[in-house]
């Protein structure tokens, strides 16, 4: 039986996303606040197309509210700290406003792994400590709460915490080596990434599997733990270009730790595509 699916910031990841449930025969709406993605995605076969801005509540009566599957996967409407509150908090607000308590459905955040504020390159997981976590960070916690506050008899909701999403169209460590500039920073600091293909498959796999009955916080990323100069140095071997310096300048309490996504792989049975930065860049070099 079809599925229907609503998915709410529908940019980088989402149209992945609808690409993903798309192939599996069902049916999708999608809000963005981009025209360009509205094209894209009723080229791809979006039925329902809506243009909006989800912490606004003009969308709600554009969106029918009875959906098998929510995920908010929206992006900062800007990197500032009112950006941040806009797009996370007030749009979840909106969300809940939204959703109808009288239906069954299972609901997906996508948060970020920015929420660890620890510094010292440890390992981090679903359990560690948020203390010390910038505003930015912070916005994101309150966010997350007002998601799991949605956990009821009928609506299941859940919180997963993405690493760096890149892969197609996001070159920007590739594009820094090419132009052979200085890179701020420290190179030792570890860069947690995941591949939008395995994000997308992640949030697929948590709506969809049917033992994970009560809301969790998940990690999602490819647990490498490869520093930003190993990443760099391995694109400047593979383009024979030289290797870029980087500034040595960050403060003390800049984030440097290694986030486990062992949970969500034993509790889920996800794994990741891509898990490794070679493989993704690899391909991303040859297009």
């Amino acid at each position: 039986m079809s599925k229907k699916i609503a998915i709410l910031g529908c940019g980088y990841l989402g149209k992945e996303l609808a690409k993903t449930v798309l192939a599996k025969n069902w049916e999708v709406t999608a809000l963005t606040r981009n025209p360009n993605t509205i094209y894209e995605l009723r080229e791809m076969g979006v039925a329902n197309v809506c243009q909006g801005i989800l912490a606004e509540d003009v969308w709600h009566s554009q969106i029918n509210p009875e959906q098998d599957f929510v995920v908010n996967c929206v992006g900062a409407a800007s990197p500032s700290v009112e950006g941040y509150r806009e797009s996370y908090l007030e749009g979840i607000r909106s969300i809940k406003r939204w959703m109808s308590p009288h239906c069954k459905t299972r609901f997906v955040f996508t948060s970020s792994t920015s929420v660890y504020p620890q510094s010292s390159g440890e390992r981090v997981d679903e359990g560690s400590s948020n203390e010390g976590v910038s505003e930015r960070g912070q916005i994101l916690l309150d966010a997350e709460r007002e998601c799991l506050s949605l956990n009821s008899e009928r609506i299941t909701s859940f919180v997963l915490r993405l690493a760096g999403l890149y892969g197609p169209d996001r070159h920007l460590l590739i594009n820094k080596v090419r132009a052979g500039e200085e890179m701020s920073g420290n190179g030792q600091r570890i860069l947690n990434l995941i591949h939008r293909n395995d994000a997308a498959n992640a949030i697929l796999g948590v709506l969809t599997h049917s033992e994970c009955k009560n809301g969790k916080i998940y990690n999602v990323t490819d647990n490498e733990g490869a520093n930003r100069e190993e990443i760099t140095n391995w694109i400047a071997d593979k383009l024979d270009l030289k290797r870029v310096k980087f500034a040595q300048n960050d403060s003390a309490n800049v984030p440097n730790r290694l986030v486990s996504s062992d949970l969500i792989r034993s509790e889920i049975g996800w794994h990741p595509e891509y898990p490794s930065f070679r493989k993704a860049y690899e391909e991303m070099l040859a297009s």
